[in-house]
C-alpha cells in the first residue's frame, strides 16, 4: 500500500501517490491535471472559462454519462472548425454515443440482477466498449481544443514533446502523417503511456476495440491460449475461476484509494 500523504489535496503529492503504484509520473500528472478543478483553473488561460462538473461527461446525481457542455461556442472555432459542423458532431454524434453507453450499463445491470439472460453479456459488453470508448474520446476531444489555441506549447507538455519526440516540429509531423493516415474512421491520439511516462502518437481505427480509452486497469487476466494452455488446454473458464484465488485486491485497493484521491471523485 502507498504510504498516505501528508496534505491529500496537494497535486504534487497526488501525483507522488500514483506514480509510487506504477502508474508513471507523466501519466499521475495527466490524470490530476484533468479531473483536479484546481489544477485545471491553475492550468487554464484566465480568457478562458473553467469546467464545471457539466462538462465532464457525467452527471453524479442520476449516476449517468451525459452530454458534457462545452467551453465555447460552436463558432468559436471558425474559420479552423465549422460551426455546422461541430453543432452536428457534438449534439447529434456525440449524443449518440451516451445514449448508447447508459443503454449498455442498464442492460448489463438488469443481466446482474437477472431481468435478462447471461447470454446477452457479450452484445452488451461491445456496445458498451463502442459507445464508452466514442463518449470518453469526444470528451477529450472538446477539451483539446480552444479558440485560443495552436502554436507550440511551452510548460510541462512543451517540455515533454520535446523530450520524447525532439522538436515540435518533429512532434507535428508525425501526429498529422499518424491522424492522416488511418484507414476508415478512427482517430489519432497523443497519449501517456503510464509504465514508462513517455508521450506516444498512436492511431485507433476501431476506437472502441472491445475496451474503453481513458481507463486504468486494476485488474487484468490474459485469455490468449499461451496463458493457460498447458495446464487448462481449452478450458478458459477453468483458468478464469482459477485466476480468480489468485487476485491482488491490495494492489487494486491501493490503486483505487489513489486514483479517487487525485480525481476527486
Amino acid at each position: 500500500m502507498a504510504p498516505t500523504p501528508k496534505t491529500p489535496d496537494s497535486s504534487l503529492d497526488r501525483r507522488q501517490m500514483l506514480t509510487s503504484l506504477g502508474l508513471g509520473a507523466a501519466s499521475a500528472a495527466a490524470i490530476t491535471t484533468s479531473f483536479s478543478p484546481t489544477a485545471a483553473a491553475q492550468s487554464r488561460p484566465t480568457s478562458q472559462p473553467v469546467m464545471d462538473a457539466s462538462a465532464t461527461g457525467w452527471d453524479p446525481n442520476t449516476s449517468e454519462y451525459v452530454l458534457p457542455k462545452l467551453a465555447y461556442g460552436y463558432a468559436d472555432l471558425e474559420p479552423h472548425i465549422d460551426a455546422a459542423t461541430m453543432e452536428l458532431h457534438h449534439s447529434k454524434h456525440h449524443a449518440g454515443y451516451v445514449r448508447g453507453l447508459n443503454a449498455a450499463l442498464a442492460a448489463l445491470t438488469e443481466i446482474r440482477d437477472g431481468r435478462r439472460e447471461t447470454s446477452e453479456v457479450k452484445r452488451w459488453s461491445r456496445q458498451l466498449a463502442f459507445h464508452g470508448s466514442g463518449h470518453f474520446l469526444h470528451v477529450a476531444f472538446w477539451r483539446c481544443m480552444s479558440p485560443n489555441g495552436g502554436g507550440e506549447p511551452g510548460g510541462d507538455i512543451g517540455r515533454q514533446i520535446r523530450r520524447d519526440f525532439g522538436t515540435f516540429d518533429r512532434f507535428a509531423a508525425h501526429f498529422k502523417a499518424a491522424a492522416g493516415s488511418v484507414e476508415g474512421s478512427g482517430w489519432g491520439i497523443l497519449a501517456v503511456e503510464p509504465i514508462s511516462g513517455q508521450l506516444m502518437v498512436m492511431q485507433a481505427e476501431k476506437h472502441q476495440n472491445l475496451t474503453a480509452w481513458g481507463v486504468i486497469p486494476l485488474i487484468a487476466v490474459d485469455v490468449w491460449e499461451h496463458a493457460y494452455y498447458l495446464k487448462y488446454q481449452n478450458r478458459r473458464k477453468a483458468y478464469v475461476d482459477a485466476f480468480m484465488n489468485v487476485i491482488n485486491w491490495d494492489h487494486a485497493d491501493a490503486m483505487m484509494t489513489a486514483i479517487h484521491t487525485a480525481t476527486g471523485h
